[in-house]
């Protein structure tokens, strides 16, 4: 249990554990929120307002591409962070992604649309969606690097996982948002208002994010000289085993989320699919974001009792079996019903992924290139899922609900190989390294002799 040991991390974690993980918690609640809403917005509204000369699902295509064009643009975020946070500390790539976030949000509730000025509408939505997967792919890496970093060792799953916590309430807050606007606002506004609000949201998260310490862990590796010139040349060149099953493990859930929530948003707005109002839509994924919140934080606690494995190949399993069922709930059209599905699609197949991503993929890579790893791991991966709900859509132009479902199926399939192939991390030996750890730092000091 190498990593345990690491300098600069004491067994009980550092005094601002919290604070550090509900700081990076509220950053990324924040990032979330920016970045989902633009996804729902591209399901609900982006085909008529910038792309309205397309038929329907040639609009949606499009503006599902613009989507994806996003999460292309994270895997570069994410090398520049990866390589910053190794080279310079975690945390002025905390404040810097969140700055960039929230200019390139607040200027999506101002651009101009297609009727206003033709196809530089969507030239300029490419544009700041270029920029906000670049804020988004700087995001992840640091700030659960920060938090992991802080943590206690026996605990590290708990508090990744409050930090992970931070996307299903951005999700909560962006759908609340699009709630509300959607039936207070008219279409002028909508999809506008959303954005805007936003720009209140980064004043408190940068406010926070300065307070907080750098990485003790970062800080040992710093005054001991053995910072990295290159992080990103070196984990490829030593560590490229665990880059690629990381990068395979969170394809399941980020991928998986854009076929269950993101697509099945536009599925059922489409008119031609099942008859489901928007308002019951999105309230039963704001009711599933809400339980989420919860739920991160609860399996990335359970992978701290039993390891980051068994809880991982539980929720690829579940979403393995989950794709044909997903889509003959929410094809009965009944409100319940559909929220069941969104509830299982989003509390268990991803938040069980998401809540130990954070401390299994840290444990994977050495402190020195850790940032860069879990980085290029993570975000690579989002270029996958970014362009899942193009690719769902054109399957169901082509095969009607199966074909989106087979691929959700298959998302967990990868997942489970991927689990199945990579190292468990706090197995019953390190639990146990842990707990002598723990037992050495809090013992008193024997009396000095006279």
């Amino acid at each position: 249990m190498a990593e345990s040991k690491a300098p600069g991390q004491a067994p009980q974690g550092s005094p601002e554990r919290l604070r550090v993980a509900v700081g990076c918690g509220v950053g990324a609640t924040i990032e979330t929120y920016d970045f989902i809403g633009f996804g729902t917005a591209a399901a609900l509204y982006f085909g008529d307002v910038f792309f309205p000369d397309s038929d329907p699902l040639s609009a949606t295509l499009l503006s599902f591409a613009t989507l994806g064009i996003g999460f292309a643009a994270r895997p570069l975020g994410g090398v520049i962070a990866g390589h910053l946070g190794d080279r310079i500390g975690r945390k002025p790539v905390l404040v810097g992604s969140l700055l960039l976030m929230g200019i390139a949000t607040v200027l999506i509730g101002c651009l101009p649309t297609y009727q206003m000025v033709g196809i530089w509408a969507p030239v300029l939505l490419v544009v700041v969606r270029v920029i906000q997967g670049l804020a988004f792919g700087a995001e992840w890496g640091g700030a659960i690097l920060m938090t992991f970093e802080h943590a206690p060792w026996k605990r590290r799953g708990l508090y990744t996982g409050i930090t992970q916590a931070g996307f299903p309430v951005g999700l909560l807050l962006a759908n609340l948002a699009f709630l509300f606007s959607r039936h207070t606002l008219d279409d002028t506004w909508a999809w506008r208002v959303p954005f805007l609000l936003s720009a209140v949201l980064i004043a408190v998260g940068i406010f926070i994010r300065l307070r907080i310490d750098e990485s003790p862990q970062f800080e040992a590796l710093k005054e001991s000289g053995e910072v990295v010139k290159n992080p990103l040349l070196e984990v490829i060149r030593e560590d490229w085993r665990n880059v690629l099953r990381a990068f395979c493990l969170r394809i399941t859930e980020t991928a998986g989320y854009a076929v269950s929530v993101t697509f099945v948003l536009s599925y059922l707005d489409d008119g031609d699919a099942p008859d489901v109002s928007s308002t019951t839509t999105l309230t039963a994924l704001v009711t599933a974001a809400a339980v989420g919140i919860a739920a991160t934080t609860l399996w990335g606690r359970l992978s701290d009792r039993v390891g980051r494995r068994p809880v991982y190949l539980l929720g690829c399993a579940v979403s393995f079996a989950w794709g044909i069922p997903l889509f003959l709930l929410v094809n009965t059209e009944a409100a319940a019903l559909v929220l069941i599905a969104f509830l299982i699609s989003y509390a268990v197949c991803q938040n069980s992924l998401a809540g130990v991503q954070g401390a299994w993929f840290c444990e994977l890579f050495a402190t020195r290139t850790r940032t860069a790893g879990t980085s290029l791991a993570y975000q690579l991966s989002a270029v996958v899922s970014g362009f899942t709900p193009m690719i769902a859509t054109a399957l169901y132009s082509a095969t009607g609900w199966t074909g989106p479902a087979v691929l959700f199926t298959c998302y967990g399939l990868l997942g489970l190989v991927a689990t199945l192939v990579t190292r468990e991390t706090w197995g019953p030996e390190e639990r146990r390294q842990a707990d002598r750890a723990m037992t050495a730092s809090t013992e008193p000091a024997l009396p000095t002799a006279h």
